[in-house]
């Protein structure tokens, strides 16, 4: 991320601090001295950042011969109206609209404010742009910001995608065989017992988002603890794979690798079934109170993962859980036989949700995967539920 914080909670010294680190227009970054008057050349840059890896537009800062923010940083005079401005030139000029995050951030006398636009990378690409329906993409070169890609020639665009989501699928399986390879190393098999997978990779992966040497580092910073739980525990040593590294534990017979991959992905996987007697009878069992302990580490690891990469566009977000037939699942005094084969919920997200939703976002999910489980139970359960898990996690 450019900055350090939510790009709602920034404030007017936080982009003076940001401009004098000096940091150049790029392909995620973009200033502005004034809100361009040419509309139809503004939407330009906002669609061609949603067209590739999304960016930071900061309205109220006066670039150099090298591209780089000019003192004194002093931003634009205050007007009430300037996010209504913006997003009317989008929805004037861009189809499919884009949605943007936009902060005006207020000096303390309260006259002069710097605007700072937040633009996703898109999964509606290509924007088009104007009445001639020309689709944009950042190229981050100085002379020439933006690229046009005219309407015959966007089947390169859409092939862009395509190849993006080849690498995530990639990524994706590279990291679940990973697992699968270390309960052969083990000499053990999960074969018939509860598998569960929680994982956020890039809708669009493009290029590593940080070198691997760097990701122990990472994942020292992000491993989260609970009572209840550690996720990537740094008590046990990093084991490197090609783009990343996973930590790997047998902590009283379950089975955990935890992947943390430079271009943005993390996966865990773990045995989540054991062996309980449920009225006389062996049955194997899953709760769903371990499922959200698990899920609450995760998506906090995640979030502070996520939060030391710079990237702002969509982040695909999957949670399943394999050989779940037959199984028994258990929430409080509630049970029952699980009738699905296995559960699957897809998200996609954006790394603000992690941040500023978290615990509805949980309480969604666990949700839907204890009704899966064939468990009606009131929302209010799982909320308090999700609330008393998070509540535990050390900060």
């Amino acid at each position: 991320m450019l900055f350090n914080k939510p790009v709602h909670e920034l404030t007017f010294e936080d982009v003076v601090e940001f401009c004098k680190r000096g940091l150049p227009e790029n392909k995620q970054l973009d200033y502005k001295y004034m809100l361009p008057k040419n509309h139809e050349k503004f939407a330009k840059t906002i669609a061609s950042f949603a067209n590739a890896l999304g960016g930071t537009i900061i309205i109220g800062v006066q670039d150099d011969k090298n591209d780089k923010p000019a003192p004194p940083f002093l931003g634009i005079p205050y007007h009430e109206k300037v996010r209504n401005s913006i997003e009317d030139i989008i929805k004037t000029n861009i189809d499919p609209v884009v949605f943007v995050d936009v902060n005006t951030c207020i000096n303390k006398r309260g006259d002069r404010m710097f605007v700072v636009i937040d633009i996703p990378q898109s999964n509606l690409t290509p924007h088009l742009v104007g009445k001639l329906k020309r689709a944009y993409i950042r190229t981050g070169q100085s002379s020439r910001p933006e690229m046009i890609v005219h309407p015959d020639k966007l089947p390169w665009l859409l092939d862009h995608r395509q190849k993006s989501d080849k690498l995530r699928h990639i990524l994706y399986d590279k990291a679940e065989s990973h697992f699968e390879n270390y309960l052969k190393t083990c000499t053990v098999s999960a074969d018939g017992e509860i598998v569960s997978t929680l994982s956020f990779v890039p809708l669009y992966p493009q290029e590593p988002l940080t070198d691997y040497k760097q990701l122990p580092e990472l994942v020292a910073y992000s491993s989260t603890q609970a009572p209840y739980g550690v996720m990537a525990n740094p008590d046990y040593p990093l084991k490197p794979v090609q783009d990343g590294v996973t930590v790997i534990s047998n902590t009283r017979g379950v089975y955990k690798l935890t992947e943390f991959n430079s271009y943005g992905l993390l996966m865990n996987k773990q045995v989540a079934s054991q062996d309980e007697m449920i009225n006389g009878h062996a049955a194997q069992t899953i709760h769903v109170e371990t499922l959200c302990q698990n899920c609450a580490l995760f998506f906090t690891t995640a979030r502070k993962f996520l939060d030391k990469l710079s990237f702002g566009g969509l982040l695909l977000f999957r949670f399943k859980l394999e050989h779940t037939r037959g199984k028994r699942a258990l929430l409080g005094k509630k049970q029952s036989t699980v009738l699905e084969d296995y559960v699957h919920i897809d998200r996609n997200l954006f790394l603000t949700d992690l941040q500023n939703n978290l615990p509805a976002l949980l309480e969604d999910l666990l949700h839907e995967a204890a009704w899966s489980l064939g468990l009606q139970v009131p929302p209010a359960v799982i909320r308090t539920l999700v609330l008393n898990c998070l509540s535990e996690i050390k900060s």
